[in-house]
């Protein structure tokens, strides 16, 4: 199986970005910088807006200040339900796995009695959406908590959804994540689950599903000459008004995301192993390249001025991702410590004094105009996945 397409040193370094960085002056950034250093941190503010030169802010990684912003993100976003009560799709799948993210790494027992509650609510039942890989978004969160409860009606539903003949289902259909559309790099966010299940039960049938799915939609959708996803098959070939391809900030963030969680519950024997590492490593570079001076990436990766305000949700997946590598010594650090630093710094500057995740794309499928009180619960999931690694970073 080959998911990557391309073969690529591994002594491959991040560059400056040469002319793909912009240097912005942004007021936002300096507002949520304040309120983190005087309010959360008691530290005095700074009036200078963060780049490349800027010396590292300690305050904001230490382990204290990440817990606190986790419980003020995720406790404005309870508040704030961007979905009805009952629903548990993509969106609100992808929040609770940065609250599952939360509770594995700080063992805060308030984030694991969150995430149990949800899943009791939905007695453990995959997601109702039509297509295959969004309904893997919930069971990642339920997988998770068969691994620290095991308690096999966690993942009964899941495992009888599998094995049901059905057009979404892999009993059921070769291609049963294909959308009307063809594949989409969103749907492999909802990959870790099967990695997941195949620790969960012994049984590596579910890695047999898993390898095909991402082979499939590597071939269809990753750009072998700059090492990113399209989002689908639709933009291959088209290009923004600056004349640049057109790589969905967020669509990538869901596919580094991804295979960090896959790589997590992977075996280390899987003979796959190798190329979902080899492909990690080859984006982690493309996104490091990419990075504007602010730490914050924008919509469309290889066009910054395309839409040129910052974007939290994919720049919370890639944050997430490279200092989930760099913490397990798949990344070098030396190299990629800058990148998480700037990037962190970035996300911290667009929480809000009552912890909103500003400047979060809205639901879609490319880059599009970004507001600054725009937000969703997988934004807030993608900025608690970040803190998780963080977390670990700082301590």
């Amino acid at each position: 199986m080959n998911i990557s397409g391309k073969s690529y040193s591994a002594a491959q370094q991040v560059t400056n970005g040469g002319n793909r960085r912009i240097r912005s002056f942004l007021c936002f950034f300096e507002k949520g910088r304040a309120f983190l250093a005087t309010v959360m941190l008691g530290l005095p503010a700074f009036s200078a807006p963060v780049s490349a030169e800027t010396p590292p802010v300690d305050a904001v990684f230490q382990p204290e200040a990440v817990l606190k912003l986790m419980h003020l993100t995720n406790d404005w976003q309870k508040a704030h339900p961007r979905v009805k009560e009952t629903d548990r799709n993509w969106e609100r799948g992808t929040w609770y796995t940065g609250v599952m993210a939360a509770h594995k790494t700080t063992r805060d027992p308030r984030f694991l009695d969150q995430a149990m509650a949800w899943g009791q609510q939905h007695h453990w039942q995959v997601s109702p959406g039509i297509l295959g890989g969004n309904r893997l978004f919930c069971v990642e969160t339920w997988v998770e908590l068969y691994l620290e409860k095991k308690d096999p009606a966690m993942i009964a539903p899941t495992i009888q959804w599998l094995a049901t003949p059905a057009s979404n289902s892999p009993a059921g259909a070769k291609i049963w994540y294909r959308g009307k559309g063809g594949v989409y790099a969103d749907s492999l966010y909802g990959a870790p689950a099967l990695a997941m299940l195949a620790q969960a039960t012994g049984d590596r049938k579910y890695l047999a599903y898993l390898h095909p799915f991402w082979a499939d939609v590597s071939e269809e959708l990753f750009d072998k000459d700059d090492s990113l996803f399209y989002r689908d098959r639709s933009f291959i070939g088209k290009r923004s008004s600056g004349g640049k391809k057109i790589f969905w900030s967020r669509g990538n963030g869901w596919v580094m995301g991804g295979l960090v969680r896959v790589l997590e519950y992977l075996p280390t024997d899987d003979p796959a192993r190798g190329q979902y590492v080899e492909q990690f490593k080859a984006m982690a570079v493309a996104v490091s390249n990419r990075q504007p001076s602010d730490g914050l990436w924008r919509c469309n990766l290889d066009d910054p001025s395309h839409f040129p305000m910052p974007e939290s949700s994919g720049s919370g997946f890639l944050c997430y991702a490279i200092t989930w590598g760099m913490n397990r010594g798949i990344l070098d650090r030396i190299t990629f410590e800058p990148v998480v630093r700037k990037a962190w710094r970035g996300l911290t500057g667009v929480v809000s004094s009552e912890g909103q995740v500003q400047y979060g794309q809205l639901v879609g499928d490319r880059p599009t105009e970004i507001k600054q009180e725009n937000t969703h619960e997988y934004v807030t999931g993608a900025f608690l996945l970040a803190a998780s690694e963080i977390y670990k970073l700082g301590k």
